[in-house]
């Protein structure tokens, strides 16, 4: 059926089923791991992350029902957490590789690929337990599979559609939020709660999309790039950490000096980018949207 929740069936149905869905994925690529390790670990983060932003709509509803998946999914992403940090470190050298500004730099940033490369080969080697990690956390899904017999609705389309709303302009308006301290300030934290509010934001677009499928997918294609943005700009803060933290990894001076000097001008660059571009995707009132969907839903339910 896909990640998404049509208005006009039961909604209880629709909400087990598109959470078993990411739940199965997740367990199938953990188990079989058709492109090895790293890309497993990268696919289940991604299938967790949308099943904490479906709870996350239901959170008011089933309180206690978020509070304990929230955890058990959170926890079973935080076991396999150091393979995929490393990992994406390397992504985040790559980036910067990928916009250097000249030869000299596309270089120096190679040099530090290969380093970087090597780390997180060192690292997946090191990783004592791994294979029981993997089993340990496919199991963790199975039973967060089985929760979801424990969760049930109201049957009431507007109530359900009251809750949505309700969702809609929480997030909606915690976004703003985060985009407004961004705009006053540069805090790495303040830029991480935007891309976690805009992704949440993204798949309830993607969730809800056949409320009014052409809207959503042109809002939710927005919403994408912009996480992506998002996200570089909070690796690029890790990278950062990870030189001052290990300095002993750089052994050319000059070659640190491209990757800092690049690293920097990156984090400038996507900044800007990103706040223009989070002011066009927030500028509709929260409380304007919420009302929109709680409209569409009632009237396409019926």
């Amino acid at each position: 059926m896909g990640y998404r929740i049509r208005p006009e069936a039961d909604f209880t149905d629709e909400f087990r089923s598109a959470a078993e869905e990411q739940l199965k994925r997740a367990i199938t690529v953990l188990d079989k791991r058709p492109e090895g390790a790293h890309e497993a670990i990268h696919a289940f983060r991604k299938n967790i992350k949308r099943l904490r932003s479906l709870y996350r709509l239901v959170s008011r509803e089933v309180p206690e029902f978020q509070k304990q998946e929230n955890a058990r999914l959170r926890e079973t992403a935080r076991s396999l957490s150091a393979i995929r940090d490393a990992a994406a470190i390397v992504g985040t050298a790559r980036y910067l590789q990928d916009n250097a500004r000249n030869l000299e730099e596309t270089e120096a940033l190679g040099r530090i690929v290969s380093i970087l490369e090597a780390r997180r080969d060192w690292m997946a080697e090191a990783e004592s337990g791994l294979e029981e990690r993997l089993h340990d956390a496919a199991g963790k899904l199975r039973e967060a599979i089985a929760a979801l017999d424990d969760v049930t609705f109201d049957k009431s389309h507007r109530k359900n559609a009251r809750m949505l709303a309700k969702s809609w302009r929480r997030t909606a308006s915690r976004a703003r939020k985060a985009l407004d301290a961004c705009l006053e300030d540069t805090a790495a934290g303040d830029f991480h709660e935007l891309r976690k509010r805009t992704y949440d934001y993204r798949l309830y677009h993607a969730l809800l999309r056949d409320l009014w499928p052409s809207a959503m997918k042109a809002k939710r294609d927005f919403a994408k790039d912009l996480v992506e943005r998002l996200g570089h700009i909070n690796d690029l803060a890790v990278l950062s950490g990870l030189v001052e933290a290990e300095p002993q990894l750089f052994t050319r001076n000059d070659d640190l000096a491209h990757l800092l000097d690049a690293i920097i001008f990156r984090q400038q660059e996507d900044r800007r980018e990103a706040l223009r571009d989070a002011e066009t995707l927030y500028g509709d009132d929260p409380d304007d949207e919420a009302q929109r969907l709680e409209l569409l839903w009632v009237s396409i339910g019926n």
